[in-house]
């Protein structure tokens, strides 16, 4: 037995902030962040725009391609590191939103691995008991702990929401190998050290600025390109694939010299790769699977497509997930 993705869905806010927007209040230019990320644009979440309102249409929208009700999900799980609040979990918002009164829900944090995180916990629910429907959402309102004073930050980050339905299958495809890491001895690299009960809410605190991402991008850059290249040639390994096999690959959007660097590294032509980061920058834990959407949803995925999933994030964590679509 294997899981097997049979619905997708993403929301993404509808306000955009351009680069050439980002001119007017920071020191930075479109033709700068384009050449060093290949960001051209992100979505913001507006006012009354929340995670687990994003998280709650991207899953209606799963669910109804996967044909399912609500009342026939056994579990939510949603990686996000903006929730709505410290408690209750966005996973127990979104179950209640859409009405899932059968199933449990929890969230966790990775950063931008987190959805892969999310997919291999699903995974080895369903290996255990393959009629288990489950929804694994990734989602996240960056924008809200972006300094936008911060020019190394503020350029990078977007909002939305991506999610899968996941079941068990008989058939030859599925979940084939997922890999996960982390080392924590690097996370002064990318952290937001505010918020929680090591820094909580202070004037002090708040001066500090410790409510906002902090990043060293040059360490972050050079510790990713290694950590994804290692994962990815690990996943390939793990699958018994070649390469050239991959169908389609589905990088986290963080980076577009990053992606290259694996696309060449991994010999395929770019239309098997999918970039949609110039439209909506880094979304974290929502990256992967607004990409599997769009992909779906587009044609790009077919029964026995060979796709290949890899991120990085703050922690550090990163991942990668093989599957036979």
């Amino acid at each position: 037995m294997a899981s097997i993705i049979i619905g997708t869905g993403s929301k993404i806010p509808e306000k955009v902030i351009h680069n050439k927007d980002l001119e007017r209040f920071v020191n930075t230019s479109d033709e700068w962040i384009r050449t060093r990320t290949g960001i051209v644009e992100r979505h913001i979440a507006g006012e009354g725009e929340t995670n687990s309102g994003l998280a709650t249409e991207a899953a209606r929208r799963a669910l109804e391609m996967a044909g399912l009700s609500p009342e026939e999900i056994d579990l939510v799980i949603v990686a996000t590191l903006t929730p709505d609040m410290q408690m209750p979990s966005v996973a127990c918002l979104v179950q209640n939103a859409l009405g899932a009164k059968n199933a449990g829900a929890f969230d966790l944090s990775a950063t931008c691995s987190g959805f892969l995180y999310g997919l291999t916990i699903a995974d080895q629910f369903i290996r255990h008991k393959p009629s288990q429907k489950i929804l694994v959402i990734g989602s996240e309102v960056l924008s809200k702990r972006v300094n936008w004073q911060d020019r190394s930050t503020c350029v990078l980050f977007g909002d939305g929401a991506g999610a899968v339905v996941l079941t068990g299958t008989s058939e030859d495809r599925g979940i084939v190998s997922t890999h996960l890491h982390a080392d924590g001895s690097l996370w002064e690299l990318l952290n937001i050290k505010g918020l929680g009960t090591k820094y909580p809410v202070t004037p002090e605190i708040l001066e500090k600025g410790y409510q906002f991402i902090e990043m060293n991008g040059r360490e972050v850059f050079k510790h990713a390109v290694r950590a994804l290249e290692s994962v990815t040639m690990e996943a390939l390994e793990g699958a018994g694939w070649r390469g050239e096999e991959i169908d389609l690959f589905v990088p986290h959007q963080a980076n577009m010299r990053i992606i290259e660097h694996l696309r060449n590294r991994l010999g395929l032509s770019r239309e098997k790769v999918f970039i949609n980061i110039d439209k909506y920058g880094n979304t974290s834990a929502a990256s992967i699977p607004i990409a599997l959407d769009e992909a779906n949803r587009a044609g790009l995925l077919e029964p026995g497509s060979k796709v290949l999933m890899v991120a990085f994030g703050g922690g550090f964590t990163w991942g990668s997930v093989a599957m036979k679509w």
